[in-house]
């Protein structure tokens, strides 16, 4: 569950959202839970994104910020909001700067609240894109004069928040204040968030083989044995934050451009984030068979058909079981081919006749699976062998990974 909440312009034009988690576990906000959100929001998929191409404002603990799934995220769109450090002493806020240099280097924008204009914070100042003012303590008076201080000893942007009146909005808007956040404007939204969730074992051994920096395709094979990750990461290596200049459509391909460092990151990550919720098992399980099954025919037809993109088609087939969307907005979250997407979704193609005897070979009809057959020039004894092949396949990953 995460909720959000809209940040907004003097002409009331969305600039970004802030993003809370509202499934922390009972012990608040902790850099695990700031781990959960992130993650959470580069892989909902939902049939309405989270923050779409706006800013992403994050909580964050300190501990978060030194943290390796923050290299995963887009900077130009990400505002890490830094929290106070309680009564600092000068001391303690230098010593936090380098980081905060460091993060302000990388290109994240980094947003603070009005303790920042305390004497104690001096050195954080500079670095601040953002100071929220936060109108449910602040009067009048105080206000106006934080506004003049932060104007005169700041570039930062003001925010407003917790805007709940117009007599709030027309005096921070009177003060020259551009940006606003509050219930005045709107309440935070809570999303059910999707997500597609890998097998703990499987990122366990992607971990492994990524630190170990395996071959490609070797990586590729663990994909191929997980719907989860596959699905997961063909989401991240095509979100803005990676700048494609095309869509990326072969886990092959995903996997070189992630290099095993940040494949190690995100994999970790996962894990960390991974529930115990989503699909059902053997729902994920049957989609690797028929994925396997329809690469290893695929090979065996004389008709022209592309072994990867037969295993991709009979892998996502099922996503709309696997995520509880309709198929079409499933699809949508995810670049395939054409003529993949026409598979999975019309069953249009030699590929969408392949998916089609997959489909027989599970239900055991056997009068479709023969009229499919002659079409694909295929006999039975190839089909059950590959059956079988690929069923046997699916079953080893499970003994791998114990």
């Amino acid at each position: 569950m995460i909720a959000r909440q809209a940040i907004v312009n003097s002409q009331q034009s969305i600039v970004g959202y802030e993003l809370f988690n509202r499934s922390r576990a009972p012990y608040g906000h902790t850099a695990a839970s700031d781990v959960t959100l992130i993650f959470t929001a580069l892989s909902h998929a939902g049939e309405e994104d989270l923050v779409g191409t706006k800013l992403m404002f994050v909580n964050c603990t300190h501990e978060s910020l030194s943290g390796d799934h923050l290299d995963l995220l887009p900077p130009d769109k990400v505002v890490l909001e830094i929290p106070p450090l309680g009564h600092a002493a000068v001391s303690e806020v230098n010593a936090r700067l380098p980081q905060l240099q460091s993060l302000r280097a990388r290109g994240f924008h980094l947003a603070f609240n009005q303790t920042v204009l305390e004497s104690a914070y001096t050195a954080w100042r500079p670095l601040a894109d953002y100071i929220k003012l936060d109108l449910s303590v602040l009067a009048p008076d105080q206000l106006t004069v934080l506004v003049k201080f932060a104007n005169r000893h700041s570039q930062a942007e003001l925010i407003a928040e917790k805007v709940e009146n117009a007599q709030q909005y027309q005096l921070a808007s009177s003060l020259g204040i551009e940006l606003f956040q509050g219930f005045w404007f709107a309440r935070p939204t809570v999303m059910q968030t999707r997500l597609l969730t890998p097998s703990q074992k499987s990122i366990i051994q992607l971990i492994t083989l990524a630190r170990e920096q395996a071959s490609t395709e070797t990586i590729e094979e663990v994909l191929k044995k997980d719907a989860g990750l596959a699905f997961n990461l063909l989401r991240l290596i095509n979100s803005a934050g990676f700048g494609m200049p095309r869509e990326i459509t072969s886990f092959k391909q995903a996997v070189m451009i992630m290099g095993t460092k940040k494949l190690y990151r995100w994999a970790a990550m996962l894990l960390t984030a991974s529930r115990e919720s989503g699909a059902p098992p053997a729902v994920g399980q049957t989609s690797v068979v028929r994925g396997r099954l329809m690469e290893l025919l695929s090979v065996q037809s004389p008709s022209d058909i592309d072994a990867d993109q037969a295993f991709v088609a009979g892998m996502f087939s099922m996503l709309d079981r696997m995520l509880g969307i309709p198929l079409q907005s499933a699809m949508a979250l995810i670049p395939v081919p054409e003529n993949v997407a026409a598979a999975v979704l019309r069953q249009e193609g030699v590929l969408g006749e392949l998916l089609t005897l997959a489909q027989a070979c599970e239900s055991h009809d056997n009068a479709a699976c023969n009229e499919i057959a002659q079409n694909l020039q295929l006999n039975d004894r190839q089909i059950n062998c590959a059956h079988l092949q690929a069923v046997a396949w699916t079953d080893q990953v499970a003994v791998e990974s114990l």
